[in-house]
């Protein structure tokens, strides 16, 4: 991956705002042509201690991408407030931009 799109992704994430969330596509269709996998594969190559809000980027159909993070995430996305449906969908005013 290009270094500047990885820095475009990256500095879209940590925009993401406290207790909402964005999509894989949503952050891909704000870059210079990144793609969903790109933006997937960007956040799984985050060095550790980061401090990204890396668990705020959900699927397109508003559901967490199966992951070994996912347990992870979903705890945090709910301490911010961040509540799931039966069907564990985060409810659609919930999401950014």
């Amino acid at each position: 991956m290009k270094p500047d799109l990885r820095e475009q992704i990256l500095t879209i994430l940590a925009e993401v705002p406290l207790g909402r969330v964005t999509t894989y596509g949503r952050i891909a269709a704000m870059t210079d042509g990144a793609t969903p996998r790109l933006v997937a594969r960007a956040l799984r190559e985050l060095p550790a201690g980061h401090g990204l809000p890396w668990f705020r980027v959900i699927t397109a159909s508003r559901k967490l991408a199966d992951h070994g993070g996912a347990d992870e995430q979903r705890r945090r996305l709910v301490a911010e407030g961040v509540l799931f449906d039966n069907r564990g969908r985060v409810a659609a005013d919930r999401l950014w931009p």
